[in-house]
């Protein structure tokens, strides 16, 4: 059996499938380097140090906003990765390659993305690409490939992106700069306002995990947890309860946005279509479409059936490797074209 790869280089995690043996890595990506040189931790490892590292060294994410902002340290993070999959599931050098790109990007920064793999020390006997939303949709289950039109929510770290296809293509797609990322802000911000707290970006999230909800909850339904930060005033650290009512008005604004930007491509998608996606429903991906009570809002705003998928964030990479697993899905997945040169 060749060997074959699914890559999804997400903005907050990183995650590859392997063909016949599913997905074998999916960790966050993230990377911690010492005085700018030496790379110390990746993954979840650097993501435990996210907050708490000392100066001299530097935790982040070298993927925003879909693309790669750091390429130096994303060389160095996918090397390490290779690496460690080869230590648990034997060499990944030779194999075929294929990458989801985000659509909303310049072809140098699809570019950066079939590079990263070909100059790495996978040595990859090809690269292909294919759109994200293709890959989400077939994570999904559906079949892209039919006339039939499906439509896909994929709410990422950075963005969330709105996609309407039929045969094997994108007839639609709309990318708004709000994702998860966003509602953890927000909820920074409101806790420092209300609160008069300073919390961290880890703490943001979690409250966002276990609290928000995308409807207000009713009175027997409010829940709480405690949280540790900093004092605005005394600067010494404290414990403030926050409950989930105060987190659904935190995240409620970029909410709207996500269900406005949805309604807005549903009434440009064409009648055809529109009728297939009456009949199969909206399906939402992405790591935010766990938020409580989501289907419950698209469904009160938009007047569709919603399909939140089972484990939405890690829809692209299943689909990557329907796509490798499958010979109908193959030709879905492509080459980059290089730019001709001019005499």
């Amino acid at each position: 059996m060749s060997k074959a790869y699914g890559i999804d280089l997400g903005t907050s995690t990183l995650t590859i499938y392997s063909k016949g043996d599913g997905i074998i890595y999916d960790e966050k990506n993230v990377i911690a380097v010492l005085d700018e040189k030496r790379v110390i931790a990746i993954g979840n490892d650097a993501y435990d140090m996210y907050g708490k590292a000392p100066d001299n060294i530097s935790v982040s994410y070298p993927v925003q906003y879909g693309v790669i902002a750091d390429i130096k340290n994303m060389n160095s993070m996918i090397n390490l990765v290779f690496e460690k999959i080869s230590e648990q599931h034997g060499r990944v050098n030779g194999g075929e390659f294929i990458i989801s790109i985000p659509t909303d990007v310049t072809e140098v920064e699809k570019r950066a993305f079939v590079e990263l793999i070909e100059e790495s020390d996978a040595a990859p006997r090809s690269v292909k690409i294919v759109d994200r939303p293709i890959a989400n949709a077939l994570g999904a289950g559906l079949d892209v490939n039919q006339p039939t039109g499906v439509m896909v929510v994929d709410i990422g770290a950075d963005t969330t992106e709105i996609s309407v296809m039929a045969l094997g293509g994108i007839v639609l797609s709309k990318l708004i700069p709000v994702g998860g990322n966003k509602f953890d802000a927000n909820i920074i911000n409101a806790v420092r306002k209300d609160y008069a707290l300073v919390i961290g970006n880890k703490t943001a999230e979690n409250l966002k995990i276990k609290l928000a909800s995308a409807v207000r909850p009713k009175e027997d339904e409010i829940s709480s947890m405690r949280v540790y930060g900093r004092d605005v005033i005394s600067g010494l650290p404290v414990t403030k309860e926050i409950d989930s009512e105060f987190i659904y008005e935190a995240i409620y604004e970029h909410l709207m946005t996500i269900v406005d930007a949805v309604k807005s491509v549903l009434e440009r998608t064409p009648p055809e279509l529109a009728s297939d996606i009456i009949d199969s429903g909206i399906y939402v991906t992405g790591g935010s479409a766990r938020i409580k009570k989501l289907d419950r809002l698209l469904i009160h705003s938009t007047e569709q059936l919603i399909n939140i998928c089972d484990d939405p964030g890690t829809t692209v990479a299943m689909g990557l490797g329907r796509i490798i697993e499958r010979p109908a899905f193959s030709k879905l997945a492509v080459k980059l074209r290089m730019p001709q040169l001019k005499d």
